[in-house]
Parts: structure tokens; sequence; C-alpha cells
């Protein structure tokens, strides 16, 4: 299962040192995982969400999707839904696996947040069964000025369950979720955790169309817990482009998860702050991004999609593992 260490007080961040999971290039987009017993399970995006296993994270095996056809509920909110599901987020609590999802339009805030639980993640297992729990969040024009896509649970030190997500438009929220985490808190309460800083000599973006929203672009929140610091990883810029991405992950810190989160140079998130953690490299990737963070036997990996340069821009999953420096700030090559 995943785990999220977390420690009492003030940690000694570790100078950084960088050992790469190699993994045999496979397709990925939006890339979570995590591990039950000896076996690593990968979501991504895809046709009812692609599984894939493994029992080493070099070697993967790709299992059936986790829909088989879309549920009722996604039907009635988008009739336009063709199957493919959006960034999946996957965690172990109560003794349940949680599958958030996202279900959209592209380049539109007619999106919806479910979420789906399954006793276990073994395929063979008698008790193998999704139950899905429909609609959690969702986002409508007009009315919002946010997109519920991307979203990612935390527990914090309290054993509070939240949930970020968002893309484009205005930022990425976070919200308050019941005990149960499958259903929102009241009364709601909706935080702004980051949003881009708009450049006063650009035109302003079209709310219609996510390719049109130049610098404005910023989208797969996701929280993770080192010593004293909430981290919030984001992806900035575009993804999907192939080899014309210029996608790429930031961060910030907080002591409270629910921010105000700023970068190295101590600029607000919510102004447009965050210090690059990966970025392509122009050689082996034209762009990186969509992230997730996660703690497998004692040590902190990045877990993200690349555009592989050298095959025609196609997204494929890339394993790091993630140090923290003398000043506490994640640190990958």
């Amino acid at each position: 299962m995943k785990y999220r260490i977390i420690y009492s007080g003030i940690i000694a961040c570790l100078l950084p040192v960088v050992v790469t999971a190699q993994t045999n290039l496979i397709p990925a987009h939006d890339p979570v995982m995590i591990k039950q017993d000896s076996v690593y399970y990968m979501f991504c995006t895809g046709m009812g969400i692609t599984v894939w296993s493994s029992v080493n994270r070099v070697n993967w095996k790709k299992e059936n999707p986790v829909f088989a056809k879309p549920a009722e509920w996604v039907v009635k909110e988008l009739p336009v839904f063709k199957g493919h599901t959006w960034a999946p987020d996957i965690s172990y609590h109560n003794g349940l696996y949680y599958l958030y999802y996202s279900v959209s339009a592209f380049g539109k805030n007619t999106s919806c947040i479910g979420v789906a639980t399954n006793k276990t993640l073994h395929p063979s297992s008698p008790d193998y069964r999704w139950v899905d729990h429909g609609k959690l969040v969702q986002s409508v024009p007009n009315r919002d000025d946010w997109n519920a896509i991307d979203p990612n649970l935390f527990i914090d030190d309290d054993n509070t369950p939240w949930l970020s997500f968002g893309s484009f438009w205005n930022g990425l929220k976070l919200v308050k979720l019941n005990p149960d985490l499958v259903s929102v808190a009241h009364p709601e309460e909706w935080y702004n955790l980051a949003s881009r800083r708009k450049d006063p000599a650009k035109p302003e973006p079209s709310a219609s169309h996510k390719t049109e929203a130049g610098n404005t672009a910023i989208e797969a929140p996701f929280l993770f817990k080192k010593g004293k610091y909430y981290y919030l990883f984001v992806s900035v810029d575009f993804c999907c482009r192939g080899l014309k991405s210029d996608y790429k992950v930031v961060v910030g810190r907080s002591e409270k998860v629910t921010g105000p989160y700023v970068d190295k140079n101590n600029i607000p998130m919510m102004q447009g702050g965050g210090s690059l953690v990966i970025q392509g490299d122009t050689v082996n990737w034209v762009a990186a991004g969509h992230n997730s963070v996660y703690t497998f036997d004692g040590k902190d990996y990045i877990v993200y999609h690349g555009y592989d340069a050298g095959d025609n821009g196609k997204s494929k999953l890339v394993i790091k593992e993630l140090m923290f420096d003398e000043n506490c700030w994640p640190v990958v090559k």
C-alpha cells in the first residue's frame, strides 16, 4: 500500500542524491502508483482508467481497465462522454482502496470528479470488485471559475481528509471531505491553493478552450508531507502536444495544509510562484509533468510522465528517487 511518512518536529534534510528507477518506457499519462503486498499497481488516464502491475517497477503487465463501460451517472452528467477517464488518484484508507477520477469535455469546465472503492487491487482475488460511489465534485460553466479535474486525496496530521483538484481558470482548489472519503464536508469551504499570474501584455484567455489559456496553464495538484512542511506539486504550461509540449512541475510549501504555499523565493503560489522540480531536457524528454509522490520502502519517489523526444513526443512513464536538500526543498535530476 502507499505510505506517507510523517515526522514530528523539524527534520534534518539530506543533501541531494538522485537514483533513477528504470522502466521499460511503457506508455503512461497522469500516472499514480500504490503497492499492495509485493505488487505495485499504476493507474493512468485512459479508456475506463488504464491499469498496470509490476513486482519491481521495471517490468509492467497491463491489466483490465477499472471500468468496462461508463457509469450511468457519468452518461447523465456528460452525454458526450465516451469512456476516456482522466487523472486518477489511488490511496488506501480504512481497509479500502479509494480511486478518484475525472470525467470532462476537453478544454471546458463541464467536469466531474467521481470516486470508486475496492477491497483489493489483486484481480485474481474473489474480493476484487470496484464499487462506484458516483459524483463527488462538479464544475459548471458560467457558475464556477474552477475546473473539477485532477483530484488528489490527502489525509493531514489530524486525520482530516482533503481533496485538492483543478486546472486552468483561476487555479487549483482544496476542499474538506467527510470521514467516509466519498462526500464533501459541510458547510462547504473552498480554499485556493495556486494560480498563474496573468501577464497584462497577453490577451485574456478564452474560458471555453483549454489550448487558449496562455499563461494561466496550471493543473494536477499533489500534496506530500515531509517534516513540518506540506509540499504542493503542480504542473504548469502545456501537456498533450507531443513534441511541442512544454509541461513542467513546480513546487511550493506551507506549514498548513490549507496554505498559503510559497516557493523558494517566498513568492505565493496564488501569485504565480513555484520552484522548478522537473522539466524536459530537450534530449531525452521534450517535457515532463503531472506527477505524484510516494514513499516506498523508506525512500521517496516522484512518478510522472515524460514526452519522449526520441519517439515523436509520446507520453511514457518516468520514476525517479526524490531527495530533499539542506533547506528541505525537493530535488530530482
